[in-house]
């Protein structure tokens, strides 16, 4: 009898969603143990508030559109509706509620985990689920130790939102950082006008 269904937790707020999101999300997808990534839209990261967020609803379109037809990887806008600012705890409890067949891994780049501590309930995300960390170029040497985690030898990407955003405030291209379905639209969006 198989256990219950692997499912990898990519969370972010995909301001915007890029080519580096959707590289990494489809690499974890396509590991013999993880059988979907579920990319999670976070209307509000409880260590980015003073982030300058697109509006939820363009983020989402944008989300969609990016991993439409990849069948390993779904959208999911569990947090539109939950309480500010997103907590990944109260997120993952909600899942687990919802979806009791399946197993939770979250993903999170190897950066994350020095500040890993300080997020809500840090012990209780770690007994139910598991860590799989990929390679960040900034990640602080001897911090991953602590907290225990599987390190997943996956692509560093240097691209970044913040980079993206730099780029489309000052009118440049961001042609092949986004995905093909977005650029065009993300690129004209008043947004950056702003």
């Amino acid at each position: 009898m198989s256990g219950p269904t692997r499912t990898g937790l990519f969370l972010g707020s995909f301001n915007p969603v890029h080519q580096g999101h959707l590289i990494l999300a489809e690499f974890f997808a396509s590991l013999p143990e993880i059988e979907e990534v579920w990319m999670v839209l976070s209307p509000q990261n409880p260590f980015k508030k003073d982030e300058k967020l697109l509006d939820f609803e363009t983020r989402w379109e944008w989300l969609c559109t990016a991993v439409a037809d990849n069948p390993r990887l779904k959208a999911c806008d569990i947090e539109r509706h939950m309480p500010l600012p997103s907590y990944t705890y109260d997120t993952l409890q909600r899942l687990r509620s919802d979806h009791p067949d399946r197993s939770w891994a979250l993903l999170l780049g190897e950066d994350q985990l020095a500040g890993f501590h300080q997020w809500k309930h840090f012990r209780e995300l770690l007994e139910q689920s598991e860590l799989w960390v990929y390679p960040r170029h900034n990640a602080l040497p001897g911090t991953s130790v602590m907290i225990p985690h599987r390190l997943v030898q996956a692509p560093k990407i240097e691209i970044s939102s913040t980079v993206i955003r730099e780029r489309l405030h000052k009118g440049l291209s961001v042609r092949y950082l986004l995905p093909d379905g977005i650029w065009k639209t993300c690129a004209n969006h008043p947004f950056w006008r702003g």
